[in-house]
């Protein structure tokens, strides 16, 4: 690792400060940070440590009106937070099969849902060839090992997936993300934090310079509580996703009144499939009804070779993820 400054804020204009000069970084649980700068992948010049903020943005509360998730809540507490197992399963499923107990433990829920791809060329800087990292040098990945790259949201640039599994029920549940930065507080619907690669795959979020993530809000929905997050993946644990599904439904006597499904593992940001959602409305949920979902959901997929197999993979799970949900008691 190459030398930093190291730096800890007390309150939220300092952190946003700290990080609006170039080379500063925040640190929260730092599960994703140590990595990436040890393999010389990110060099901070300020690591800006933002834990004293706990306080104000690391609880959990919910009312009639939604979810309240503090961005420095720890994965662990909020996956056995008992208003989410109730009311939002899906989101407490995402995080327990997300890594291991130990990383649960420490992973902040803002820093996992900015967490970098887990593509072999970003993370290996011996390939020069990537343009996340090294902007207009192309991308290995095309003619390379592709078996765990995106189908979905690719670009002739970039087809590195996103390898969360919490952003994908946040996609699907329709949250906000809560954001502060200098020039003060906003607010943002979760599925515009996120970037496709398009031509510029560098840019992988909407976040200003020195924006800090402080908590999501989730809607309270008929449908949240019949959710469920199914992730596929080559092992059974401490394993990113192959290809996985956060799905939600509102029936009525088996009646489809509102569906909601995100893909995960596939795509090149969490991927919210509502051509698929519209083709469920009104509609009995049957394994024809969710196969011609599925369809909806990998029509425009793009593959490269080793990994053609995804969106029949994605499709499969997609199917389970909907007939699973259907079978609950909500």
């Amino acid at each position: 690792m190459r030398p930093f400054a190291y730096q800890r804020v007390t309150n939220e204009a300092q952190a946003v400060k700290a990080a609006s000069a170039p080379g500063g970084v925040f640190l929260a649980g730092g599960t994703t940070l140590i990595d990436l700068a040890k393999l010389d992948v990110i060099r901070p010049e300020r690591v800006i440590d933002i834990n004293p903020l706990q306080g104000r943005h690391g609880g959990v509360s919910a009312d009639a009106a939604g979810l309240r998730l503090g961005a420095l809540a720890r994965m662990s507490d909020v996956a056995e937070h008992p208003a989410v197992l109730r009311d939002y399963p899906v989101i407490a499923q995402s995080l327990s099969l997300a890594a291991s107990q130990q990383l649960r433990n420490m992973a902040s829920l803002g820093g996992n849902v900015l967490q970098r791809t887990r593509c072999s060329y970003f993370r290996d800087v011996t390939w020069t060839a990537c343009n996340k990292r090294n902007p207009g040098s192309g991308c290995a990945a095309m003619g390379g090992n592709n078996r765990n790259h995106a189908v979905l949201g690719v670009s002739d640039q970039c087809i590195a997936s996103y390898p969360g599994d919490f952003a994908q029920a946040l996609t699907a549940l329709d949250a906000m993300v809560e954001l502060y930065g200098p020039g003060g507080a906003r607010v943002l619907p979760f599925d515009q934090l996120h970037a496709l690669p398009d031509a510029a795959p560098h840019v992988e979020t909407a976040l200003r310079p020195g924006e800090l993530i402080t908590g999501f809000h989730v809607p309270s929905a008929p449908w949240a509580r019949r959710s469920l997050y199914l992730k596929v993946r080559d092992r059974a644990s401490y394993e990113f996703a192959a290809a996985s599904a956060a799905v939600a439904l509102e029936l009525k006597d088996g009646v489809v009144g509102q569906a909601r499904i995100a893909v995960g593992g596939v795509a090149a940001k969490p991927w919210r499939a509502r051509e698929a959602e519209a083709l469920l409305i009104g509609k009995p949920l049957t394994e024809a009804s969710a196969q011609a979902a599925a369809q909806a959901v990998f029509a425009g997929a793009r593959t490269h070779g080793h990994n053609d197999f995804k969106p029949e993979l994605g499709r499969r799970t997609v199917v389970r993820a909907l007939l699973q949900a259907a079978a609950m008691e909500a």
